[in-house]
């Protein structure tokens, strides 16, 4: 496993980075509580590595690695979170045998705390979506699809808060338009709802009523577009107030370090994405004084 650190030596004194009353400072400051958290985004059935002579990725990826890496944090911080930002099934024979049985158990087995749901995710229709769950032990979160006219009534919720430390996170997930990505014969009466209004929403309730000191989007509307019409996260940094970290997925992107956007109030905004196919493990890490501010570091490990 290689690690790739976010932060380049030219931009050592920035190594921790700021976002709504989160201070730049240097590592010396780091407050007492430090919370990690770990995601990954599009792995699309990726079970195994990828051979060792592949053009692209060679002996790259496989959940048993990444598991293997999880524990080694968990043991280093046990006050750590695991997400996925959404398109866990499709890619693999796997899928194919077994609907997503087996991604749904494995990410159990991973102790994932949550993960949001990709358009991919409806490859075998809403209610092969269904029959899966019963395998997994994580909450699926999605607060801009509405399921209440179809059968996944009831196991999505629109937002989870943890309390790690004595630190309240609250965590909301969003997801891409289906119409035109997915058949309407797979997500039937799913009803898509405005990401930009619903993420308002989620962080107003996160950070006001909740109390959150902390505040994550699990986002699969994908990283950035030309089109300046479709929703994407950079824009969703920039038109948000309350949330601390956009966790993306969709397009496949791999980020060298976390996008720095600034939100409405002028305050920083980490968005991040780790490619696709479980190649890489995202961590960020928060550290919170003795007042509640934080500063944040990233790191990307290469599996």
């Amino acid at each position: 496993m290689k690690r790739r650190d976010f932060i380049t030596n030219s931009a050592a004194a920035s190594a921790l980075i700021g976002m709504g009353g989160f201070s730049l400072n240097s590592c010396s400051n780091l407050g007492k509580k430090h919370i990690t958290i770990l995601h990954t985004n599009d792995v699309h059935s990726h079970i195994d590595p990828f051979p060792k002579n592949h053009s692209s990725y060679p002996d790259m990826g496989g959940v048993a690695r990444r598991a293997t890496l999880v524990q080694q944090i968990r043991n280093e911080n046990p006050n750590t979170l695991l997400f996925d930002a959404g398109d866990i099934f499709q890619g693999t024979p796997y899928f194919n045998f077994y609907g997503g049985e087996l991604e749904f158990k494995l990410m159990s087995k991973l102790k994932y705390d949550a993960s949001t749901i990709g358009n991919h995710d409806f490859d075998n229709g809403i209610d092969g979506l269904l029959a899966q769950m019963p395998y997994a032990t994580f909450e699926m979160i999605s607060a801009n699809y509405d399921f209440s006219n179809t059968v996944m009534d009831g196991y999505v919720k629109p937002y989870k808060t943890y309390m790690v430390d004595g630190v309240k996170i609250g965590v909301y997930g969003l997801g891409i338009e289906l119409d035109g990505l997915v058949t309407k014969k797979l997500y039937k009466e799913t009803q898509y709802l405005n990401p930009y209004e619903i993420a308002l929403d989620m962080e107003r309730k996160l950070k006001e009523d909740e109390q959150c000191d902390l505040v994550i989007c699990l986002s699969h509307l994908g990283y950035d577009y030309e089109n300046p019409e479709r929703p994407m996260d950079t824009q969703l940094a920039q038109r948000t107030y309350h949330t601390n970290l956009i966790i993306g997925g969709h397009t496949h992107t791999f980020l060298d370090k976390p996008d720095v956007r600034t939100n409405k109030n002028g305050d920083s905004v980490l968005v991040n994405q780790v490619g696709c196919y479980g190649i890489n493990l995202g961590r960020i890490d928060f550290y919170f004084d003795a007042d509640k501010k934080t500063s944040a570091q990233g790191v990307s490990i290469t599996v």
